[in-house]
């Protein structure tokens, strides 16, 4: 039980690293929370400072969560073996959203999860992530993805790897709907950003869902009060 305790650590404490902040600082020697929505995360970068800017992030993120795991596991592999991923990348995961040092604000935590669920599910953690980045660029909506992948991996989490995986994919899942519901309840209103869409089709969407101006609801008005006159 230490060492599964002493893996959640290490992986909170390397999952606290949250790499848009020194990539901001680089680029802009701004802080990320003054960038953009102020989420420390690849979509925020990427859209405001570039996009080598922000592929940096999503290195940055992979590569934290990849050495959490890796060296939980090289120190507690004989006594607790795979748990030691399990832990450490649920940490990775905690520590990327709810770092202490910034009053427990910090990213969505995509990258980390899908990091997380390819090596703790090798074949079908990639194979849900591989789906649901295609669903995520099809629809162009960022938070449907972020929750479609751990909802995906939760079957075969239980099914492969056995009740305990299974719990620990199910707690990633609800840290993604925690993270991302403001997002989905957007898309359900219509007002969501869709993502990796060309300049024509966001000019088109933008003009078929253009608001009437003023001048144009005083003379609809107009018009229908003349109609019901005749």
């Amino acid at each position: 039980m230490k060492e599964c305790i002493l893996s959640a650590i290490i992986g909170y404490i390397l999952g606290m690293f949250l790499t848009a902040e020194p990539v901001a600082w680089f680029y802009t020697k701004k802080h990320i929370s003054q960038i953009g929505t102020g989420n420390p995360g690849m979509a925020n970068v990427m859209a405001q400072i570039g996009k080598k800017a922000g592929f940096t992030v999503l290195i940055g993120d992979i590569l934290k969560t990849l050495i959490a795991m890796g060296v939980s596991y090289l120190l507690f592999r004989k006594m607790i073996g795979w748990d030691a991923v399990l832990y450490s990348g649920m940490g990775a995961i905690f520590g990327h959203n709810f770092p202490a040092w910034r009053k427990f604000q910090g990213g969505k935590g995509v990258t980390v999860t899908v990091t997380w669920l390819v090596i703790a599910l090798p074949v079908w953690g990639a194979a849900v992530s591989i789906v649901g980045g295609l669903i995520t660029i099809w629809t162009g909506y960022l938070p449907l993805g972020a929750i479609l992948i751990p909802l995906f991996a939760l079957p075969f989490a239980f099914l492969t790897g056995g009740v305990k995986t299974g719990i620990f994919v199910l707690f990633s899942l609800l840290i993604m709907i925690s993270r991302h519901y403001r997002g989905m309840i957007r898309i359900f209103q219509g007002v969501e950003k869709r993502e990796f869409r060309k300049k024509e089709e966001v000019a088109e969407t933008a003009e078929n869902t253009e608001q009437p101006s003023f001048e144009d609801v005083v003379e609809e008005s107009l018009r229908s009060q003349q109609t019901k006159e005749t």
